[in-house]
């Protein structure tokens, strides 16, 4: 959200706060340069999403120095689902029990666990070198990170293309790769869709699909397996124009990006996906759906679904086959990523919009084999990194392969 209008550096040694790069966002900074603290909040429009995100750099940090964070919910009102605004955003969406720091803009860990004091969150920093600090609620992956790495692979990879989606509403590239290998025909192979990052903040669902992708081009006999029976699309941030301005992303006006699956969608990568969703559903091969997400702040690992009552076989069957494998590969990462075995429903108790979610849509308008799901991975737990996330994306891709690898083969 550009600098936060915070003079400049005065005197040598002095802190200094900036977010004027994409993702960026920090609001009501405050610096005391004798404790070596700094006091915000979390930036973004509140009109562009929940107010939870925050991702600053510190410069003017010394070697072996201990910088304080303290971190206050944004006091930003956010909507009700159909009204005005209401209230302020809970904090605890915005206070990771860990933040997540780096000295290089690149490599991404943990502090040590934060300290709640009231209505303040503390996290402490100590450096390693003189320069920069950059923190974030959790580890950063915005569109230009997602455009490299698409690219990097399909250099690598000559099974993976780096393609676009669409165009944002904003005039943004939304990156998307695409997997096929060998010569079977596209009416021969599985239909796999993968798309993350429907709400911005959710940076965690990024780091999950990058995780996919690696594995899908990797070595492996059951990577090597997908990559010759299906076509698998894969788009690692679908709301780009928030991710990038560093917005919440959730619950965005004038439509949440996971309540926009009507038959009129008010933005771009729906429509787009949208159309890309309905050709493999017409050609009878929209195997696997997957949309990925980061849960509320106490949630472990967990799959959303339709419930069983609103669906028929063999929809329902399958759907259950592929979480049983996606749980039994999931589960069992080191070090632990908490998961739940038991899929919450989203139902029409669940929200007013529920039949125009994402995955929901994608079942009433898929085939009638047709896995459709949500998967919310943990954020607030010592596994929540690069590393944890990738595992999952991982093993969420060995789960496919596996259950596609039980179906009739297309012919």
């Amino acid at each position: 959200m550009g600098m936060v209008g915070l003079p400049a550096a005065s005197m040598e040694g002095d802190l200094s706060v900036s977010s004027d790069f994409e993702g960026g966002s920090v609001a009501s900074v405050e610096i005391d340069n004798a404790t070596r603290t700094i006091r915000f909040m979390p930036g973004g429009d509140p009109a562009r999403g929940w107010p939870c995100w925050w991702y600053f750099r510190v410069d003017g940090v010394e070697a072996k120095e201990q910088i304080t964070f303290l971190l206050k919910g944004s006091d930003a009102t956010v909507t009700v689902p159909g009204g005005p605004p209401a209230k302020p955003l809970a904090a605890s969406w915005a206070m990771p029990e860990a933040a997540t720091y780096s000295e290089d803009g690149v490599s991404w860990r943990h502090t040590e666990k934060g300290l709640r004091e009231g209505d303040w969150m503390r996290y402490q920093v100590a450096s390693s070198a003189d320069g920069s600090l950059w923190i974030a609620w959790g580890p950063p992956y915005t569109p230009g990170m997602a455009a490299r790495f698409l690219k990097e692979l399909a250099v690598t990879s000559p099974a993976a293309e780096a393609t676009e989606l669409c165009r944002s509403r904003e005039g943004r590239a939304v990156p998307m790769l695409a997997v096929r290998e060998g010569d079977r025909p596209s009416s021969g192979r599985f239909g796999v869709w993968i798309q993350a990052r429907q709400h911005a903040w959710e940076s965690g669902s990024s780091w999950v699909a990058q995780g996919f992708a690696e594995w899908l081009v990797g070595p492996s006999p059951e990577a090597d397996w997908l990559r010759q029976n299906a076509e698998v699309f894969l788009v690692p941030i679908m709301d780009v124009d928030n991710t990038a301005t560093g917005n919440g992303g959730k619950d965005a006006r004038p439509q949440d990006h996971n309540r926009d699956w009507t038959p009129a969608p008010h933005w771009n990568e729906v429509i787009a996906a949208q159309q890309r969703v309905l050709g493999l559903a017409k050609e009878g091969r929209l195997d696997i759906f997957l949309d990925l997400h980061n849960p509320a702040p106490g949630d472990p690992t967990f799959f959303f679904i339709l419930p069983d009552k609103l669906l028929q076989e063999p929809m329902v069957g399958l759907r259950r086959r592929f979480i049983d494998l996606a749980y039994d590969r999931i589960s069992k990462i080191k070090p632990l990523i908490p998961m739940s075995n038991k899929p919450k429903e989203t139902g029409a108790s669940y929200h007013p919009l529920w039949k125009q979610i994402s995955s929901n849509w994608v079942c009433f308008n898929g085939n009638p084999h047709t896995v459709s799901l949500c998967l919310e991975t943990v954020w607030n737990a010592p596994s929540s990194t690069p590393e944890g996330y990738r595992s999952v994306g991982a093993n969420l891709a060995a789960a496919v392969s596996a259950f596609l690898s039980e179906r009739p083969q297309r012919r």
